[in-house]
């Protein structure tokens, strides 16, 4: 029977290819074990793909994970056994979850199952990124007019302050 935390499941190909790139992210790249180490790691954005086991009990060990992934925009796919997590880890005990923060050799399967996530975790989250997109380039394009404008009224007082000055100087240089 699925969790309650399980929003989709993988097929076999997937999750063997998962499996295979934590093993060659072990050898040549930078992997973090555990449900508290992946959190760090998710909450920092160093994860690029977060593997969640689907048989952890209690569930609420690793509830927030899917959660928090998808706040974060981060892939992540479930894997039917955390034994299985745990062997691809090089670990001898079972493991709720593990991120790949630096792929190594495994970069080409982790961009394969962080695209397939992606189809899974639905389209919204892309089409929330392209909106944020243009919206942050208008930003700084609308910051550089109030600037101008700024400085427009920094120079007429300048000049207001030297014209009173002037003003003052060409009487008294009449009464010599």
């Amino acid at each position: 029977m699925a969790k309650s935390y399980v929003k989709f499941e993988a097929p076999k190909e997937i999750v063997d290819k998962s499996l295979d790139a934590v093993r060659l992210a072990k050898q040549g790249g930078k992997v973090k074990k555990g449900v508290n180490e992946v959190t760090k790691s998710i909450e920092r954005g160093t994860a690029e793909l977060v593997l969640i086991a689907g048989d952890v009990e209690p569930e609420e060990v690793v509830m927030h994970l899917p959660t928090l992934c998808e706040q974060k925009r981060k892939p992540f796919i479930f894997v039917p056994a955390k034994l299985d997590l745990g062997k691809a880890a090089g670990l001898g005990v079972p493991c709720a979850a593990i991120a790949i923060e630096k792929p190594g050799d495994a970069q080409a399967q982790v961009k394969e199952i962080t695209g397939w996530a992606a189809t899974k975790q639905g389209g919204a989250a892309r089409q929330e990124a392209k909106q944020e997109a243009p919206k942050q380039e208008q930003a700084p394009k609308e910051a550089k007019p109030k600037q101008k404008k700024e400085k427009a009224p920094k120079q007429e007082q300048e000049q207001k302050q030297a014209a009173p000055e002037a003003q003052a100087e060409a009487p008294a240089a009449e009464a010599s």
